[in-house]
């Protein structure tokens, strides 16, 4: 098996990007194959490679297994790290623990990649737990072969191999594998077992599964690359089908960004029928649309940082630049604002217009004409609203755009110079 594998890998290229690797050892029969499979082919590979072992302390053996790891590495000459859980136990915390504290190394001792041990099983019962969770199709893809990862990447060599095929080396049984407390233990445990006596390759059929939606959505995105999602033009002019994918495609842009399948339906909803909205998506995301364009910015409503853009919603207070900003009810003497829609603050950007009613008028143009000092442009903060410039505050002045005759006053701005104390 080793052979084949090292062959694989070579055709595929996995490392000829990285020369110190980071493998991620448990103790079990799929990791210490890989750990040996990787010390033997080191030099073929032209790799350096260390050791990343957490020590989840649930068991009496743990501490065992790190031990014969540490001696290994020692008598191997092999580097090797480790790390102590610690908080309340769950599947879900040791796994951001172990992820944690491997990106953490990466960075520490400068490895570009980190290989673990997921092998054919895995991504089985990997599929089926999505597919338990209701997740979109194209999540159904399971792992892939390489992802970006911290400072480099995160590569499994083994997701074509069952751990049938891999060889009985020495390693260590973890008896929790076969509790029944965790999901993937009763999907491995319990749930396949059965499903298998209705079809034997249930396995092999969520494999294929997996792949077939890999295919599917890689020939989606590359029958539509010619499409510049944001552009509202282009995007309104597709079917509602390739819509949804298309905005599917967009949101994978951020990671980080798990969205309902309500709110994709509602921000859906939005981008066809409202010509200009801001939506607060969670945390500090919000879906902004203009007529021309739509995007999905991070934007931080308490930020100290003076460039970074910020959120003002209805009955807030923001404190940017020099000045605070409040948006509140209409009871007292202040800027008329024409809709209840946060309102964007940021900085000038090349382009911005404010219409003046009868003319509108590039800032550049406007800083000029008004003699604004270059300093005081550069401080300049600029007030969005619904994908319009509704103020420009700029040297103790503000210029305001002016509403339409259709415009109802619904809420206003009050503008306060933050004094030096």
């Amino acid at each position: 098996m080793y052979d084949k594998l090292v062959k694989e890998i070579q055709k595929q290229a996995y490392f000829t990007k990285h020369k110190k690797v980071l493998i991620a050892v448990s103790g079990g029969v799929d990791s210490m194959n890989l750990l040996h499979f990787l010390y033997i082919y080191r030099k073929k590979l032209d790799i350096e490679i260390a050791i990343a072992h957490v020590n989840h302390k649930q068991r009496i053996e743990s501490d065992t297994e790190e031990a014969y790891l540490r001696e290994w590495a020692e008598n191997h000459q092999v580097p090797i790290h480790v790390a102590y859980f610690s908080g309340t136990f769950s599947e879900k915390a040791a796994r951001d623990f172990r992820y944690s504290f491997f990106k953490e190394m990466m960075n520490e001792h400068h490895y570009t990649a980190l290989v673990t041990a997921h092998h054919a099983d895995d991504q089985a019962e990997t599929i089926f737990m999505r597919l338990l969770r209701g997740s979109r199709l194209r999540h159904l893809s399971g792992m892939q072969p390489v992802n970006a990862f911290g400072n480099g990447e995160l590569i499994r060599p083994l997701l074509t191999y069952s751990k049938r095929d891999l060889p009985d080396i020495f390693h260590f049984e973890d008896d929790t594998n076969r509790s029944l407390n965790f999901l993937r233990n009763r999907i491995r445990n319990r749930y396949f077992p059965i499903l298998e006596e209705e079809n034997p390759k249930f396995k092999q059929a969520l494999r294929y599964l997996g792949h077939e939606s890999q295919q599917l959505f890689q020939a989606f995105q590359d029958l539509t690359q010619g499409i510049d999602t944001t552009n509202c033009s282009q995007f309104l002019s597709q079917t509602p089908s390739v819509q949804t994918v298309l905005f599917q495609n967009y949101l994978e842009n951020f990671p980080d960004l798990q969205v309902s399948h309500g709110q994709f339906e509602e921000m859906l909803h939005l981008l066809r029928n409202k010509s200009n909205a801001t939506y607060h998506v969670k945390s500090d995301y919000w879906l902004i649309k203009d007529y021309k364009t739509f995007q999905i910015k991070k934007i931080s409503p308490k930020t100290d940082g003076e460039l970074v853009q910020k959120m003002l919603e209805y009955n807030s207070i923001v404190n940017y630049g020099q000045y605070r900003f409040q948006f509140a009810g209409k009871d007292r003497e202040g800027i008329a604002v024409y809709s209840l829609h946060p309102i964007l603050l940021r900085r000038r950007q090349e382009g911005d217009r404010i219409d003046f009613g009868d003319f509108s008028k590039k800032l550049r143009r406007l800083f000029i004409d008004e003699k604004i000092p270059s300093q005081e442009r550069a401080n300049a903060i600029i007030g969005e609203q619904d994908g319009k410039i509704i103020f420009v505050q700029v040297a103790d002045k503000t210029y305001l755009r002016k509403p339409s005759k259709h415009d109802i006053m619904e809420g206003k701005l009050y503008i306060e110079k933050i004094r030096n104390r």
